[in-house]
């Protein structure tokens, strides 16, 4: 778009003109014009008036596109290609290759102001061409005018601003990296001054931050003279394998200075130039720091050594706790860059050193996070550096600070890179400089790839590593000391584990100075302290009863009577101050059961002590309250502590329990199982099966009955108390395995054979709960726990006496595993399928009463214990279809299959309907196992009549049978059971229902069955007559479409005279108009097909005639919502 008289009027004086014209540009209109000036160079380059002319056109064009130089990019690459041609050609007149030059570098400075690739490569090709000899006397002052003209008119609040002043400042940096000293240096304090009045520091772009660093540090290198200084510490050969074949370490060479400060022109800019740098290492961004620390290390190599040390003194100020922890790691990156350049001299690694020991454990909490991982991977980047910097003695004083930092870093840290960069450098160290203590086996454990596993390195590393002397206190120092009161729980508790693990490396020092110091950090104010500690204790104190034990010692003996009695004082303080309550008590209960277990388990001296009744309370409230929490922990460490603290002080020397304890804590048990509350049911059922067995013998029936009484289900909360039903499963479960299987016993005392039946029972009653809520089949979980106690049940009792597995059992039991293998839910179906080939193979002795046993074992080989995925449906289903030529478990399988086969996933449905299909046309020719078959099929649909979990899954598969031909058998006798029987079925199934999806499914049943003849096809019209009329369109439409479908694929049903009428009425009707302008057309196929009309009911008519279209709207309405669209 042209440039008009009147848009040149609005335009100012105020030299933003450009941005007048580029709001008006959408094409690079002049692409022709450019193309002809850049041939005409050939013809007028040698004419000095019509050069100017040309260039000044040239310039006029390219400045209109300042703003939108995209506009040029697609004749970007033609332009230059015939300007470098004339460049590049020998032939080329000098003249003319200069003019060329000219243009491009009008093209490239259009390029400074975009945001992409294009910003960069034009920033380098301007620096390249700017510093030629033959370019700079000419083009450098215009351009340097022309940017810091640009650097103080562009606006750094817009987005535009702020990209052509990165593209400047990118530029002037490579200008000065490119440039000669001696051609740029003049112009360096005009520029410096310039950069310092923008205040660029104070933006929030990073980009043009990291550009203003690099521009300032190029700016004091030219300030300084390029120089190596004589001052700086030299190492000598860097050479790895040099260093390895040394059969000496040489001394350090430390030089000296030999050239004096009168040597060093130091302009007074280079102050501000530093000033700047070291502002820079505080910035909020690591690539600022990174670009500010190696300005440092680069500007400081030519300084003299008295700057240059105070420099160093500065980098050092840094480090203090009033800085931010972006000036901790701008400090670490600028020290490991004076480090590797020998910058930083031995004498100020005695205050260096100490403050990298610092940097490698910089932790800041920050809320609910902390800060402080970059910090510790610079430090670790330090310490690298220094390896490859320094001599053996030089490093030899520090040797074991730095060795212990490192591997604490390595072991302890929570970040995975900062424990591999804590590898990598302490690798480094133990290769140059050969001093750290056991460095090589350290690193063969200690690798860059084991320490990748956090827990690997907290409960095994650090256990190889504190071995050696040299390190083993340091570590443990730094777990009870940091780790402890880190404010992320799980370091705190891993911590905790490596303190147990770690415990044998130093007993003593464990028992006399770490438990003593924590004891008043279990009870103390802070929180995270608190919590660390008291889990610490736990750990501790169990950890040494264990090694008393092995030691024929008691734990006693390790720690002296005023750790006893503060570790028994601290449940009593923390219950006096409440500290049990809110969000902190939730953070304390689970380390508290763990510290009551593992006390418990020390067998501390508390047996007559109150201080076990206060512990009883607390798990008890924990057992109830657990699940109220977030924490699952809570309620799983109650658990776990409580038969610890019962086997500990409730038992006897005879070895029974003591008066008045077992009737007080299962009458509370019981009693709480009948709770209206399901987290309490859930708790104490629980418990119940997690107390020893002396605690229950003698009260094993009343509580069997109790938990068993748990699992039923009660109709009015069936889906409030599935959760309670299943932990009442699994506590039966760990009761039975406690108490073990006598089949002479008491039943009061051991499962025999007066109450195995009734336990038995129990499981198979839990194997049908299909309890459903907005979860799903959230009985399964029950199903689930019952399936683990019947295979737990069953090995224990045929490990004691095979006898008391009756045959009824055993059928019972394989029958209910059968049915679940089949089922729909993958993870179920799994679960029941390993269970089912563990107790088919069971060897110890072999399950008895076990029915088919070899036709099983012939479709479940011994491999498909490890080979069979049973969560794949592909797998499964080819080979447990084939069960159904078992008699025994034909009925429960059939019943799986049904669930599945007519499930609603496809690749469920796919497999499920394949392999029983695949199973029957193997009967085809058998009418008996047809029959037989048949029989099975009316028998679960008889007995699940109206229950929507089995029936409707049984319409769909019984219209897979059908389409599929399964029953084309039976068709040949008229009036069979079969298809008489699954009328009858359907018929009863869909009366009185208002489910869509039933009556969706029994519209295909309905089609299905009129390929038989008689009755059955007679009835099965007339009912999808009734569909054609009912109240729902979406029934009336797909009755309408199976019909259609049914009648082409079965033209014996209609008179063939007729039946293209009969086509055309279903096909062009439209069914979801009003019932009353339907029942004509409905009745008219009727008489097409010669069916008896259906006959509306006394005391209906009346009433469908009064419906309005609301009303059919109303239907409607309720049909797409019963559909859940």
């Amino acid at each position: 778009m042209a440039v008009d008289a009147s848009d040149l009027q609005d335009i100012g004086s105020d030299g933003h003109d450009i941005v007048g014209k580029g709001s008006i540009l959408d094409a690079f209109e002049e692409a022709d014009e450019v193309k002809e000036l850049i041939k005409s160079l050939k013809n007028i380059y040698t004419d000095q008036i019509s050069v100017e002319i040309a260039v000044e056109r040239f310039t006029v064009i390219v400045d209109n596109y300042q703003e939108q130089p995209h506009l040029l990019d697609p004749h970007l690459q033609c332009f230059l290609d015939e300007l470098l041609a004339l460049a590049r050609d020998s032939d080329t007149p000098p003249a003319l290759s200069h003019l060329a030059f000219k243009c491009m570098y009008l093209l490239t400075k259009s390029y400074l102001d975009v945001s992409d690739k294009s910003r960069d490569a034009a920033a380098y090709c301007l620096s390249k061409f700017l510093t030629r000899p033959d370019v700079k006397k000419e083009k450098l002052p215009a351009f340097l005018d022309w940017c810091l003209t640009v650097m103080t008119k562009a606006d750094r609040e817009t987005m535009p601003g702020m990209t052509v002043l990165s593209g400047v400042l990118s530029t002037l940096a490579l200008l000065f990296k490119h440039g000669k000293r001696e051609d740029l240096v003049s112009y360096a304090p005009v520029v410096l001054d310039r950069l310092s009045a923008l205040t660029v520091t104070t933006t929030n772009n990073t980009i043009l931050r990291k550009q203003n660093i690099k521009l300032i540090q190029r700016l004091g290198l030219t300030f300084v003279k390029a120089r190596i200084a004589t001052w700086r510490y030299q190492r000598g050969s860097r050479s790895l394998l040099d260093n390895l074949k040394k059969t000496q370490q040489s001394p350090a060479d430390v030089s000296t200075v030999t050239q004096g400060d009168e040597d060093y022109d130091i302009p007074e800019e280079i102050e501000e130039v530093i000033d700047q740098l070291l502002i820079g290492l505080k910035d909020k961004d690591t690539v600022v720091r990174w670009s500010a620390a190696k300005g440092v290390g680069r500007i400081t190599g030519r300084l003299p050594q008295e700057l240059a040390d105070q420099v160093v003194e500065s980098v050092l100020e840094l480090f203090s706790l009033s800085e931010t922890d972006g000036a901790w790691h701008g400090g670490c990156l600028a020290l490991a860059e004076l480090g590797r350049r020998g910058l930083l001299l031995p004498e100020r690694l005695p205050e260096v050193v100490p403050v990298v020991i610092k940097a490698l454990g910089y932790d800041e909490k920050r809320g609910s996070y902390s800060v402080g991982a970059h910090v510790r991977d610079a430090a670790c980047y330090v310490c690298w550096s220094f390896a490859r910097a320094y001599e053996p003695d030089v490093l030899q004083s520090h040797v074991n600070d730095i060795a212990n930092a490192l591997i604490i870093a390595t072991v302890f840290d929570r970040e995975v890179n900062c424990r591999r960069a804590a590898s990598a450098a302490f690798q480094e160290n133990v290769g140059r400089q050969g001093t750290f203590p056991y460095g090589i086996d350290i690193l063969t454990t200690a690798d860059y790839f084991a320490v990748g596993n956090r827990t690997n390195t907290y409960l095994n590393i650090s256990v190889y590593v504190a071995q050696y002397p040299e390190y083993t206190v340091a570590l443990i120092d730094h777990l009870v000391k940091v780790k402890l009161n880190h404010w992320d729980g799980v370091i705190r508790e891993l911590a905790s584990k490596a303190l147990h693990n770690l415990t044998p490396k130093a007993p003593e020092y464990m028992a006399k100075t770490v438990v003593p110091f924590l004891i008043p950090f279990a009870t103390g104010i802070d929180l995270n302290y608190r919590h660390g500690s008291v889990f610490a204790l736990a750990e501790i104190t169990h950890a040494l009863y264990n090694i008393a034990l092995d030691n024929n010692k008691t734990v006693m003996d390790f720690l002296d009577k005023s750790s006893i009695e503060g570790l028994k004082n601290i449940t009593v303080k923390m219950h006096e101050a409440k500290m049990f309550r809110g969000l902190s008590g939730e953070i304390m209960r689970p380390a508290v059961c763990k510290f009551i277990g593992k006390l418990s388990l020390s067998k501390l001296p508390y047996h007559d002590d109150s201080v076990t009744e206060l512990w009883q309370t607390l798990l008890d409230d924990n057992i109830q309250f657990g699940h109220q929490f977030a924490d699952q922990r809570i309620q799983d460490n109650a658990l776990s502590a409580l038969p610890s603290l019962c086997n500990e002080y409730y038992r006897q020397n005879n070895g029974l329990v003591k008066p008045g304890i077992q009737d007080k804590v299962i009458s509370k048990y019981l009693s709480e199982l009948k709770s209206k509350e399901e987290t309490s049911k859930m708790g104490f059922a629980l418990a119940l099966g997690s107390l020893p067995k002396f605690m229950v013998a003698g009260k094993f029936t009343e509580v069997m009955s109790g938990l068993v009484q748990a699992t039923h289900i009660n109709q009015q909360d069936a889906a409030k108390m599935v959760e309670a039903r299943r932990d009442a499963v699994k506590a039966l479960t760990c009761l039975c395995t406690t108490m073990g299987v006598d089949s002479n016993g008491s039943p009061n005392h051991i499962i025999c054979k007066d109450n195995i039946l009734s336990l038995y029972e129990a499981y198979f009653l839990a194997m049908n709960d299909y309890t459903l809520d907005s979860r799903g089949d959230v009985g399964t979980w029950v199903r689930e726990a019952s399936m683990t106690g019947l295979y737990e049940l069953t090995t224990m009792t045929v490990k004691a006496d095979p006898n008391l597995i009756s045959e009824h059992i055993c059928k019972k039991v394989f029958c209910c595993l059968i049915q679940q293998s089949a089922e729909k839910i993958d993870r179920t179906r799994s679960h029941a399928g390993e269970i089912l080939l563990r107790m088919l193979y069971f060897d110890d002795p072999p399950i008895p009463n076990v029915l088919h046993r070899d036709k099983l074992m012939t479709i479940f080989p011994r491999s498909d214990l490890k080979e069979l995925n049973w969560g794949a449906s592909s797998d499964t289903f080819p080979k447990i279809t084939q069960a159904l030529s078992c008699p025994t478990y034909r009925y429960s399988l059939l019943l799986g299959l049904t669930v599945s086969v007519g499930g609603l996933t496809e690749s469920l449905v796919k497999h499920s309907s394949q392999s029983l299909l695949t199973y029957l046309r193997s009967l085809s020719n058998n009418q008996e196992s047809m029959t037989t078959f048949a029989d099975t099929v009316v028998m679960v649909f008889e007995e699940y009549q109206k229950v929507d979990r089995v029936s409707i899954p049984m319409l769909k598969m019984l219209d897979i049978l059908l389409t599929n031909g399964c029953f084309e058998i039976f068709t040949q006798r008229e009036e069979h059971f079969l298809p008489v029987k699954l009328l009858e079925l359907c018929k009863k199934e869909i009366e009185k229902s208002g489910d869509p999806q039933k009556l969706l499914a029994s519209i295909d049943v309905f089609c299905g069955l009129i390929v038989f003849s008689g009755v059955v096809r007679a009835k099965s019209l007339s009912q999808l007559m009734l569909f054609l009329c009912h109240k729902y369109p979406k029934v009336r439409k797909t009755t309408a479409n199976k019909l259609y479908e049914s009648l082409l694929t079965y033209d014996e049903i209609v008179d063939p005279e007729k039946l293209d009428d009969v086509l055309t009425i279903l096909s062009e009707t439209q069914w979801d108009e009003p019932v009353r302008d339907i029942r004509p057309i409905r009745n008219n196929l009727c008489d097409l097909m010669e069916i008896k009309k259906p006959i509306i009911k006394a005391g209906t008519k009346a009433k469908k005639t009064e419906t309005k279209d609301e009303d059919e709207m109303a239907s409607y309405k309720d049909l797409v919502t019963r559909l859940g669209y």
